[in-house]
């Protein structure tokens, strides 16, 4: 069986490829999948559609028009990964934290020890937290085998 494992969260650290490195060393059977990366893209994801001039319905149109594609790799994943970093507020990796545990899908989250407290709920319906992205791996390679 390959693994579907859906990455989320934040952007601006290289824990994904570190994850989909080690993963790829170990002969994992893993693919991965996740949300645009690219946050200026992302921003602008709706803007073909007619750029707003209001700031607040710019982001709603292109938060819809990135949830087609969020939705859809989360609805067809069979495992995320739900980073939280330190420097910016993660509201889009909480709510897939919540869309993930409403589905039934697991999800292990990813983040410093210092962060704990505000990631308590988020946390406790998580499968498995860790710290660094050796840890997933190593969760991976269990979870696979």
């Amino acid at each position: 069986m390959i693994w579907t494992v859906y990455l989320s969260g934040e952007i601006h650290t290289d824990w994904r490829e570190q994850i989909a490195a080690g993963a790829e060393a170990a002969g994992l059977p893993v693919e991965f999948t996740s949300a645009n990366t690219d946050h200026e893209s992302s921003d602008a994801a709706g803007d073909f559609l007619g750029k707003p001039e209001n700031n607040f319905w710019r982001d709603h149109q292109s938060s819809k028009v990135n949830a087609i594609r969020t939705k859809t790799l989360l609805e067809q994943c069979d495992l995320a990964v739900i980073r939280f970093g330190d420097k910016y507020k993660q509201w889009n990796a909480a709510f897939d934290a919540g869309y993930c545990a409403a589905m039934g899908t697991p999800y292990i989250t990813l983040h410093d020890e210092d962060i704990v407290h505000p990631l308590k709920e988020v946390d406790a319906a998580a499968m498995a937290w860790a710290k660094t992205p050796g840890q997933v791996v190593e969760l991976l390679k269990y979870v696979t085998a």
